[in-house]
């Protein structure tokens, strides 16, 4: 008889009871690192969840770990894009429909707000015009 037979076998579960798999709490590291970087240089990151090689199962325990923090936002051009900050400030998932309902994109973005969420400067300048010439006849007609 050999002596590997001498050698006791346990067979181990591929997700640890908790449910969080090594990619999970790999990913969990990064978002730590990068909250850590966000605090103390005000830098923002993301981190495309459809490059990592996430199963299905991965996903799930990664947003159980997240969870659902206040605030979300729902964005309609080009498609859907679904905004919600996580249970940890500065965690925002973001995932980006195509119109026809693919998910195209699924970022964590470690950030204040997402860049999404921000008004763009000329947008903001369109905007003072448009209501500069909206409040601008009502003023006349007042002065009148």
């Amino acid at each position: 008889m050999s002596g590997l037979a001498q050698i006791p076998v346990r067979i181990e579960p591929a997700v640890p009871a908790d449910g969080l798999g090594g990619g999970v709490i790999a990913v969990l590291h990064e978002i730590v690192t990068l909250l850590e970087r966000l605090a103390s240089l005000g830098e923002s990151a993301a981190i495309d969840l459809r490059s990592l090689p996430m199963s299905a199962q991965d996903r799930v325990a990664l947003q159980r770990a997240l969870g659902e923090g206040e605030v979300q936002a729902t964005l309609n051009a080009e498609g859907v894009s679904k905004i919600h900050e996580t249970r940890v400030p500065g965690v925002w998932w973001v995932a980006h429909r195509d119109r026809q309902g693919e998910l195209i994109a699924e970022l964590i973005e470690v950030t204040l707000v997402p860049k999404i969420l921000a008004s763009a400067s000329e947008e903001i300048a369109r905007g003072a015009h448009a209501l500069r010439a909206q409040i601008t006849p009502v003023a006349t007609a007042r002065a009148s």
